[in-house]
């Protein structure tokens, strides 16, 4: 069960080069590193990972927003494969009241190439209100500034290839920009990665996906898969293994790897298929525009416990349950009916998926054994 941690320990002394060239943890490991607090350790204009690693080793356990990102800087620091990569451009464009939570970092693998790393959902409930809005939103806040962000980097190293990726909405992120930046940038992109993204409404599809850089953009989802299965996908598809169940396969250092690759399984399982096709269910019948009033009605709720992370909500349960009730009784009765609506649609959706997933059951059996007796010759 080892992962991208213990990668870094096997592989920490063999310096990225063509002998032992940037791989899919690699990559991976990257992504993670744009969930890094920077502006804790006071970030200048030109840093190694080394030395990001040397002042965030000190920082308490509540700045890491995984703990597996505690123990990435123990290691990632005093490896030869990655301590003296340069670390440029950091930003990080948080505004509640436009809803966008965002961040990013350019990390340089060499002198010719580049990985642009953009930082998924933090543990924020406006970072988790722009993934919801992402449901009726074509172009949500995070989406905009991930095009600005590319643009601006790849004018700033014109003569350096591109490589993009990130996790979570990072990595929707990625992909979006990569889509809708210039002919001229895209064809410096060598790959796009994404780790455990959601996907894109149709019409995004439609207009993007027959591009030639399309062939050079890989999502990797664990096999319970539930984020990176909301919405569409039509680039590659590679299914990996977790060590957890669940949305706890969301975290990617569950995700088991081997000396150089992560491992992978055929396809994810029913559960994943389910959730899948019950958000496509719900999606389809549903406008964007009942779809928006769901999701701020949702999150007037939990807004109103005053509380800024799911976290603080969960830790205070009964205090929050308290408050949302109380916030519950003021809501507009369209919107109270909406809620209710919308939860009633999802939960027949998932019913009739996982009925007729039933039912396709029984027809093969039935097939089975009408095949099995008609077969046996009669007297």
């Amino acid at each position: 069960m080892e992962n991208l941690n213990d990668y870094i320990k096997w592989r920490g002394d063999l310096p990225i080069s063509p002998e032992f060239p940037f791989n899919e943890i690699d990559a991976m490991i990257f992504a993670r590193l744009s969930y890094l607090r920077y502006e804790k350790i006071d970030f200048v204009d030109y840093e190694t990972i080394g030395s990001v690693a040397r002042r965030m080793k000190r920082q308490d356990d509540k700045v890491f927003l995984r703990a597996g990102d505690k123990d990435l800087v123990q290691v990632i620091g005093d490896s030869n494969r990655f301590k003296n990569i340069k670390l440029t451009d950091y930003v990080q464009n948080n505004n509640k009241e436009i809803e966008k939570q965002f961040a990013a970092i350019t990390i340089h693998i060499s002198k010719d190439e580049m990985y642009i790393s953009y930082i998924g959902t933090d543990s924020t409930l406006n970072g988790w209100k722009e993934d919801f809005n992402m449901a009726f939103m074509s172009d949500v806040p995070c989406q905009i500034d991930g095009k600005k962000y590319l643009e601006k980097i790849a004018s700033k190293f014109p003569n350096k290839k591109i490589i993009v990726g990130g996790h979570s909405k990072g990595g929707n992120v990625a992909i979006y920009s990569a889509y809708t930046v210039p002919k001229l940038i895209q064809d410096k992109i060598e790959k796009v990665y994404n780790y455990d993204g959601p996907g894109f409404n149709e019409g995004f599809i439609n207009k993007y996906c027959g591009l030639e850089i399309a062939n050079r953009i890989e999502t990797f989802l664990p096999q319970d898969s539930i984020i990176g299965r909301t919405l569409n996908h039509k680039e590659k598809i590679t299914v990996c293994l977790s060590n957890e169940k669940g949305l706890q396969e969301h975290d990617v250092y569950s995700w088991e790897v081997t000396i150089d690759r992560i491992v992978k399984v055929e396809k994810n399982t029913e559960a994943s298929e389910d959730i899948k096709n019950t958000l496509n269910s719900w999606l389809a019948n549903t406008t964007p525009e009942e779809r928006k009033i769901f999701v701020d009605a949702l999150f007037e709720l939990l807004y109103s416990t005053e509380k800024n992370t799911l976290k603080d909500i969960s830790r205070n349960l009964a205090f929050s349950m308290t408050k949302i009730l109380r916030k519950y009784r003021e809501i507009e009765v369209e919107d109270k009916e909406m809620l209710t609506e919308m939860a009633k649609l999802f939960a027949t959706s998932y019913w009739n998926v996982v009925k007729e997933k039933e039912i396709d059951k029984l027809d093969k059996k039935k097939d089975e054994l009408t095949a099995k007796y008609l077969s046996k010759p009669s007297y």
